[in-house]
């Protein structure tokens, strides 16, 4: 196993398990210990990766608000067993689209490191410790010194950013503080969003010159920051403070902090998008400098048959969970550790073994009908797509047998979609390449009325009827003997950022060539003609992407379909205020229990989500105002 890799993923699994907290507290408690922290290059190394730690479990998606509060995958709320997602408080995350968040023991609590968060303030203080004493060994080169510098600046810029998104202004701890600082010099104070987001971009801007382009010695380096990632991150940032939750927010007209000052501003400022483009475009530009390019299918294992169909559906799928492809810009350590979640039984084999697979992260169909048909555009606006009639029962046919099993009764809904659709999601009666099978002539398919993936119990059961089929890669199989393909989870990916750059220049100059020119590319490997082409061929609104406003909206669900399942939705649904329109609407399935074909195509509720405009910031813990009052509470908390 790679080196670095080994030190990365001891750091993760000690914050994972919560058993090794001495190894993660090297910040010193006195100068003894700082004095052997960084004695010689190897410790002040050591000491650089526990700034990394926290860093590689924020690949946990139990951890990640993108992923859990996004309304793209629920967990059901009415298991007999409540630990089955790691433990007891592993669903906290989806628990705050169940309306449970609160202040006095705040749900994915990132200020102090409780209810399935990280204490980023202590990694930003490792960060600043490392910066204050990175000159002391006497063996350090200067070679290293500098990268490790900039690495560290990287860190604390991304944990900042992090809380960032979260809370909205935060204060800012810039220097490591000493033993013996006063109370007036730890109570630190909200700083103004736009202060915030200009002290992360600084950051990086500091830490981009010294970072490598590329990383040299993979076995060794895989997992640590080069230029490419932090100009990517970089992009990112911009796009968030551009974006309508932080730029001229009026919801926020009177957050001050306790000296009276604004920390919003209410005035948006359009130049925000041409600094977040122009940051999109370096970006890419050094991700294709570097190699980074679209995911070409490398299959392993020994494949009996397989059909171009299938062959696209998987480099869809692959350029996610291949891991450390030349279409992933940044990819974290730590495995993926929740197929057994995201998977249908589709065998005998793992039906047989109760524990192989739970099938708890559900998809609510709401999320399955996002997708668009085989046209390329929404199902409710393609002129020569069934949607009034969409939920009748039909049997798959021969021309969608790559997809559907020939004969099998399923809903009108699942035929007709576009590529990703079936890459991303699977639905009852779908075909499930894979899990043992590779011979796509004949093929798993997945039986949830009367088959093996029917639920049995209150624990291990999908709740909606839609597995997210993307997380599970072909070569794993689940049952008497589990055979799991691990892979590692991406943060960037090249498309992702290709569509950022789309929407940064759609906000500026709004629609033109080149802003269909990126979204296209997109499309164009899934199999899609371009936007303009496909709305005028196949919509009711053939002018929507003439429009910003129209292309606007095109570019947000571009993005959501592309990178779904990723852990993206729920930040991008944030920093444009539309999460709360998507939260609006109850998660609705099929009714899974009812093992009839004919009662199993009725809608049902699994629950209400609550959502409200309290909801885009989360809450500072009651108990730290009492500690630091120069805090102030999130707005509406």
């Amino acid at each position: 196993m790679k080196t670095a890799l080994k030190i990365l993923l001891v750091a993760f699994t000690c914050s994972f398990m919560g058993a090794c907290k001495k190894y993660l507290n090297v910040t010193p408690d006195d100068v003894a210990t700082l004095n052997s922290s960084f004695a010689n290059a190897n410790e002040t190394e050591a000491y650089l990766y526990g700034c990394y730690a926290n860093l590689q479990s924020l690949s946990d998606i139990r951890r990640n608000p993108g992923f859990t509060s996004s309304g793209e995958v629920i967990f059901p709320i009415d298991l007999s067993d409540k630990t089955t997602l790691g433990g007891a408080g592993g669903d906290d995350g989806f628990n705050v689209m169940r309306g449970l968040q609160n202040s006095q023991n705040p749900l994915m609590n990132y200020w102090d490191g409780y209810n399935m968060g990280l204490n980023l303030w202590q990694s930003i203080r490792m960060c600043n410790t490392f910066l204050a004493n990175v000159n002391t060994p006497p063996d350090l080169p200067a070679y290293k010194k500098t990268r490790w510098i900039a690495e560290a600046k990287f860190l604390k810029a991304y944990y900042t950013f992090w809380l960032i998104r979260m809370y909205g202004p935060i204060p800012i701890a810039d220097v490591a503080l000493p033993v013996n600082a006063s109370s007036d010099e730890v109570r630190l104070k909200q700083q103004p969003v736009d202060s915030c987001f200009n002290y992360v971009v600084d950051l990086l801007d500091e830490a981009i010159p010294d970072l490598p382009p590329i990383i040299q010695n993979p076995a060794a380096e895989d997992g640590r920051i080069t230029a490419v990632i932090a100009l990517a991150v970089k992009a990112e940032v911009l796009a968030t403070e551009a974006s309508p939750l932080f730029n001229g927010n009026p919801d926020y007209a009177s957050f001050k902090n306790k000296d009276g000052e604004s920390l919003f501003s209410t005035t948006a400022d359009p130049s925000k998008w041409q600094r977040a483009a122009d940051a999109c475009k370096a970006a890419i530009d050094a991700a294709a400098a570097s190699g980074a390019q679209l995911y070409q299918l490398r299959a392993t294992g020994n494949i009996v048959h397989m059909s171009d169909t299938t062959r696209q559906l998987l480099t869809l799928q692959g350029a996610f969970t291949d891991s450390w492809n030349p279409e992933q810009i940044w990819t974290l350590n730590p495995y993926f550790g929740w197929q057994y979640m995201a998977s249908p039984r589709v065998t005998a084999d793992a039906a047989s073994n109760v524990f192989a697979v739970y099938s708890n992260f559900s998809v609510p169909i709401g999320e399955a009908e996002l997708f668009y048909t085989n046209h390329g555009v929404p199902i409710d606006e393609d002129k020569a797509w069934d949607y009034t009639n969409r939920y009748q029962i039909e049997d798959g046919d021969s021309a969608n047998a790559y997809y559907i099993k020939y004969g099998y009764p399923t809903a009108k809904d699942n035929f007709d979609r576009e590529e990703r659709y079936y890459a991303d999601v699977a639905f009852n009666g779908g075909i499930w390449f894979g899990s043992g099978n590779t011979d796509d002539n004949n093929p798993n398919y997945i039986n949830a009325v009367n088959g093996p993936a029917a639920p049995s119990d209150h624990l291990r059961y999908n709740a909606t009827g839609f597995w997210a089929k993307k997380l599970v890669p072909y070569q794993t199989a689940f049952g008497q003997t589990s055979t799991q393909q691990n892979y590692s989870w991406p943060f960037i990916r090249l498309t992702g950022l290709w569509l950022l750059y789309a929407e940064c220049l759609n906000e500026v100059n709004g629609p033109g060539p080149e802003v269909y020119s990126w979204i296209d590319k997109v499309r164009a490997r899934a199999g899609l003609e371009g936007v303009v082409a496909s709305w005028a061929k196949y919509s009711k609104y053939p002018n929507k992407p003439l429009t910003k406003d129209g292309l606007r909206e095109i570019i947000h669900r571009e993005t959501r379909i592309e990178l779904a399942f990723e852990g993206q939705a729920g930040w991008d649904l944030r920093r444009w205020k539309e999460l709360q329109g998507v939260l609006t609407n109850p998660f609705q399935g099929w009714n899974v229990f009812d093992r009839t074909t004919s009662g199993y195509y009725h809608l049902r509720t699994v629950y209400q989500p609550v959502f409200g405009l309290k909801d885009y910031l989360f809450p500072i813990q009651d108990y730290d105002l009492l500690i630091n009052p120069n805090l102030v509470q999130t707005p509406y908390w």
